[in-house]
């Protein structure tokens, strides 16, 4: 698969289910820029909520139920999980994984990182192309979400 610019698949995109986030700027600023957000908040199968956009607050509400369709999958979640995040987003017709690290180049700790080691991240990268998904590790997604509309 060719790499698509990260602006050009959020444009594409209309409904992401996060599975996990380093802070609520992630599911906001995405509510906030117009996208149907899923959020699965926990490990149950009814821990779904929906993050809308009402005249400029963001709104959550339980929903109990995992959407139907997404386009995207974003995870904060560790790379090993990366197999059962592949098969999520398969299951849900997503077409993009954005998997961000939370770390920095240096490999400290930041909830806006999205650095990964190079053997990581092919590694990675092979995985997601494997199953015919197009994954991203960078930038941070809500910097990307604001930036659609600036």
């Amino acid at each position: 698969m060719t790499e698509t610019p990260t602006n050009e698949i959020l444009k594409r995109s209309h409904t992401i289910l996060v599975v996990d986030w380093p802070s609520r700027d992630v599911p906001d600023s995405l509510a906030l820029a117009g996208f149907d957000v899923a959020v699965k908040g926990g490990p149950g199968p009814e821990d779904y909520f929906a993050y809308e956009n009402e005249n400029g607050k963001v709104v959550v509400r339980r929903t109990g139920k995992h959407p139907q369709y997404v386009d995207l999958v974003y995870a904060f979640r560790p790379l090993d999980e990366l197999p059962g995040i592949i098969e999520t987003a398969k299951s849900l017709g997503a077409k993009t994984i954005w998997l961000q690290s939370g770390l920095t180049a240096d490999n400290t700790k930041d909830p806006r990182g999205c650095w990964l080691p190079n053997d990581q991240k092919t590694a990675a990268t092979q995985q997601a192309q494997a199953a015919n998904l197009t994954l991203i590790t960078q930038p941070y997604i809500a910097d990307a979400a604001r930036g659609l509309h600036s």
